[in-house]
C-alpha cells in the first residue's frame, strides 16, 4: 500500500473509527514484535557488544588521512602495550591475532619429528600447527602439570597451554606453571596462550608476566578478541623474556600490522579498560551465580572456570542433543564433540539476562 492509499482508506471513516482502526495496528504490531525475540549466541568466546564509537572514530579518521599511504610501523602501540605491562619494548612483538604468533612461533621452534605436548581438550589450533611444523602432538588429559612432565621425551620441544583454557575454562595457577617451568628440560619452550586471561578472577591479570623474567624460554601470548571486543581487528602479542627479542621479531607479521588495527586497537588501550574492567566483573559474577544454580540441574558442571565459559555435561544427554534443544529454546552453544569431548557443550557467560534465559532455556531442555 502506497502512502496515498494509506491515508485514502480513511476518508470514509469518522475520527473515532480511524483512532480504533489506527490503535488496532499499533496493538497488532506491538503483538509481533513482543512475540519475536532475537536467538542468544552463547557459542562464541568473543564479547557480543558492538565496538564503543572512539574505536571506531579512531579507525575511520585513519582510514580517512590515510588509505593510500602504506601503513605506518606500530612503534605507538607496542609502546603502549609495553607501558602497561612495564616492559621494554623490543620484549613485545604484534601480530595478526595470537593465533598468528602461536603458529609462528611453532614454525620456528620446531622441527621434523619434534613433539608438542597439550593438555587436552583445548584450543584446537594446538595439534595443527604442531603438524605444520612438521612435528607431532601429544596430548594428555586435564591441566595437571604432573601429567604435563610424564609426557616429556627426547622429542619434546614445545609445551602449549591455553590458560585458562577454552573449552573448560581450567586455569593452571602462576605457582603450578613456575614448578612446570623449573622442571622442564631446557630445551623445551613453552607457549602460554591467555587470550581469556581478562576473565581470570583468582589471580592478578599480570601474575604471569614475571615468570618471563625468570623462564626465558616461557613465551606468553595475549590477544584483543575476547574481553576487548576487537576479534574483527585481528590484533594480539607476545611477550618474551631477557634474550627473547630476536624470536620475538621472527615471530612477527614480515610486515607488521594494519594501520586501522593498530588506530582502533591504540584508542581502545586509552580510552575503554574501564568498560573491560565493567564486562569482566560482570562475567565473574554470572560464572559464580551460573555454578550456584546449576548445581540444582542434573548437570555434571566440569572444573572451576576462570574464563568466559562453562563446560557442561548432561547426566542423560549427549552433548549434540543437548544443543539441538537449547537451539529449539532460542539459546545456541557450541556441542563438545569438535572440542574434544562429545559428552559436553561450551557455553559463553555474558551478563544477567543473558544467564536468566540460558537457566530457563536448560531447565526445559533438562
Amino acid at each position: 500500500m502506497g502512502l496515498l492509499d494509506h491515508y485514502k482508506q480513511f476518508e470514509e471513516m469518522d475520527p473515532e473509527e480511524v483512532s480504533a482502526q489506527l490503535r488496532a495496528e499499533a496493538d497488532e504490531r506491538r503483538r509481533k514484535a513482543l512475540a519475536t525475540v532475537d536467538k542468544l549466541d552463547l557459542s562464541a568466546t568473543t564479547w557480543p557488544e558492538y565496538p564503543p564509537p572512539s574505536v571506531v572514530g579512531a579507525i575511520t579518521f585513519t582510514a580517512r588521512r590515510g588509505l593510500h599511504n602504506y601503513m605506518e610501523p606500530a612503534g605507538e602501540l607496542r609502546a603502549e602495550i609495553a607501558h602497561r605491562h612495564g616492559l621494554p619494548a623490543e620484549r613485545i612483538v604484534l601480530g595478526d591475532g595470537a593465533s598468528q604468533l602461536l603458529v609462528s612461533a611453532a614454525q620456528n621452534l620446531m622441527g621434523d619429528g619434534d613433539e608438542l605436548i597439550t593438555p587436552w581438550p583445548s584450543y584446537q589450533l594446538y595439534p595443527v600447527m604442531a603438524r605444520e611444523s612438521g612435528g607431532d602432538v601429544v596430548t594428555v588429559t586435564g591441566h595437571s602439570i604432573d601429567a604435563i612432565l610424564a609426557a616429556v621425551t627426547k622429542k619434546t620441544r614445545l609445551v602449549a597451554i591455553c590458560n585458562p583454557n577454552d573449552p573448560s575454562g581450567e586455569l593452571i595457577s602462576v605457582d603450578d606453571l613456575s614448578e612446570l617451568l623449573d622442571k622442564l628440560p631446557d630445551r623445551v619452550a613453552v607457549l602460554l596462550d591467555e587470550a581469556l586471561r581478562d576473565f581470570v578472577s583468582s589471580e592478578a591479570v599480570d601474575a604471569t608476566i614475571g615468570l618471563c623474567e625468570r623462564h626465558p624460554r616461557l613465551l606468553i601470548f595475549r590477544s584483543f578478541s575476547k574481553a576487548w571486543g576487537l576479534a574483527g581487528l585481528r590484533c594480539g602479542y607476545a611477550i618474551g623474556g631477557p634474550g627473547a627479542e630476536a624470536l620475538l621479531s621472527a615471530i612477527g607479521p614480515p610486515l607488521g600490522i594494519g594501520e586501522l588495527t593498530q588506530a582502533g586497537v591504540l584508542e581502545a588501550l586509552r580510552t575503554i579498560s574501564p568498560i573491560v574492567a565493567e564486562r569482566t566483573a560482570t562475567v565473574a559474577e554470572q560464572r559464580l551465580r551460573l555454578r550456584n544454580e546449576l548445581a540444582a540441574l542434573p548437570l555434571e558442571l566440569g572444573p572451576q572456570s576462570e574464563a568466559n565459559l562453562l563446560w557442561l555435561a548432561s547426566e542423560k544427554l549427549d552433548g549434540a542433543e543437548l544443543a539441538a534443544r537449547l537451539a529449539k529454546a532460542g539459546v545456541i552453544v557450541r556441542a563438545g564433540g569438535t572440542l574434544g569431548d562429545a559428552a559436553r557443550i561450551r557455553v559463553a557467560i555474558q551478563d544477567a539476562a543473558a544467564s536468566d534465559r540460558l537457566l530457563r532455556a536448560l531447565s526445559g531442555a533438562l
